[in-house]
């Protein structure tokens, strides 16, 4: 999924990593003050390691548990620590299920 010995992540490695378009990523840019890339000589943003982790808790909030966007701003307000590690072991077990899934797919 993600480099973990990259430094810093474009926008569309951003995109397809989360298999969005690179404008949602502008949109939740501008809707969550969590998201602060910085931004290179040309403009372009780069995103650090923890703006992707950001970004994939919000992703996880939006697309996978269905809240709203205010409804995922007030969760990150007032339990971003519990929210991550909800979704860091959802992440996990989905990591698990798909090795599960190679490994019967291979024995048949």
């Amino acid at each position: 999924m993600k480099d973990d010995n990259k430094l810093y992540y474009s926008i569309g490695e951003i995109a397809n990593i989360l298999k969005v378009n690179n404008s949602l990523i502008r949109f939740w840019e501008k809707e969550f003050e969590i998201i602060k890339p910085k931004k290179n000589s040309r403009g372009n943003r780069i995103f650090t390691k923890k703006d992707l982790e950001n970004i994939t808790l919000i992703h996880h909030l939006l697309k996978e548990k269905k809240y709203t966007i205010d409804g995922a701003r007030k969760k990150i307000r007032e339990n971003k620590d519990g929210a991550q590690k909800n979704f860091q072991i959802i992440d996990k077990l989905k990591n698990i299920r798909q090795k599960l899934s190679e490994i019967r797919n291979e024995l048949k």
